[in-house]
């Protein structure tokens, strides 16, 4: 049996959730709160359920919104993949990309990937936000990203991923370090060395950082360690410097550092590892012939071979970035 669910009603529905409440929903979709409840509420009429619990504090999903959410999501970005089908039959290299990626992949070779991308369609504009890795593929399966960049594959049925990269992860240490100059350091020895990582995080399913450098501590037999949580992939490159522990981080992340001699690499044999980089799309998505482009760019990425330095992210960041952009924690 058919019901009389306009997408409009959706719209709000999804508006709700994102902005946490239906007066924010209102400001998202330019429409008066009184005018986001009746959409609501006709919504729920038709689905013969309600759809949120409104409580003092605010709203929270009823287990069928819980239910109803993804589907929602899904629908809103297939019409979005409708309307852009459309366009690029006038516009074929137009339009918009999107790509999420978490801030510790701006490397060398990314941004010259993505610099080449500009230089090949300079109409398409390419916006860049970071997220974590669980962040990106929320972004991407609800459509609110094209593609994303992050560590590990996802296994979400809506979600195609496919490994692009291997990055190594390299121990490093102040140049001043006791064992910055030795060769084939045992675990042994660093056994009284404090560590600075991300701090975990309850509710990420995969967290890169923390499983990769406990682990490898506990493979390599260094435990307890002390491990000092820094939220910032720039702030634990500058503790290291200044000689306030070892870091486990991405060889890409440290490559100015290492030319200029701020940080050195130390050769820890147990604790040599890598991190799978991971492309991921909506597994129906429609992808205009520019974003195909990229997605074979980003794929054939161990080919890329550049020395030269990094073009800074940051300045792409803020050229094309989008307008309702929300910049998370690098991870």
């Amino acid at each position: 049996m058919l019901i009389a669910v306009e997408i409009d009603q959706v719209a709000a529905f999804v508006a709700i959730v994102r902005g946490g409440g239906f007066t924010r929903a209102g400001s998202l979709l330019h429409l008066s709160q009184p005018a986001v409840s009746r959409r609501v509420e006709l919504l729920e009429r038709e689905l013969g359920a309600p759809l949120f619990e409104r409580l003092r504090s605010g709203v929270v999903l009823t287990e069928p919104g819980r239910t109803f959410l993804p589907h929602a999501e899904a629908l809103l970005a297939s019409m979005r993949d409708g309307i852009d089908a459309v366009r690029a039959l006038a516009q074929a290299d137009r339009g918009a990309i999107t790509l999420a990626l978490v801030g510790t992949l701006a490397s060398t070779v990314l941004t010259a990937c993505l610099t080449r991308f500009h230089h090949a369609y300079p109409r398409v504009e390419l916006r860049l936000r970071t997220a974590l890795s669980q962040e990106i593929s929320e972004l991407v399966r609800r459509g609110d990203t094209t593609l994303g960049l992050r560590y590990g594959s996802d296994p979400h049925p809506e979600i195609l991923s496919t490994p692009v990269h291997d990055e190594p992860m390299v121990v490093v240490c102040s140049p001043q370090h006791r064992l910055a100059r030795r060769r084939k350091i045992p675990p042994r020895e660093l056994a009284t060395e404090p560590w600075v990582a991300f701090p975990p995080r309850s509710n990420a399913l995969y967290e890169p950082y923390p499983w990769s450098l406990q682990h490898r501590l506990a493979a390599s037999g260094v435990t307890p360690a002390e491990i000092i949580p820094i939220d910032s992939l720039t702030a634990q490159k500058r503790m290291v410097e200044a000689g306030f522990g070892l870091a486990l981080l991405p060889e890409s992340s440290v490559d100015e550092e290492l030319r200029a001699g701020t940080l050195r690499v130390m050769d820890v044999p147990s604790m040599r590892v890598t991190m799978p980089v991971v492309l991921v799309h909506r597994r129906r998505a429609y992808l205009s012939a520019a974003a195909r482009t990229l997605i074979a760019d980003l794929s054939a990425w161990p080919k890329h071979q550049t020395t030269r330095r990094r073009p800074a992210l940051n300045s792409m960041l803020r050229r094309r970035r989008p307008r309702d952009s929300r910049s998370g924690p690098s991870e």
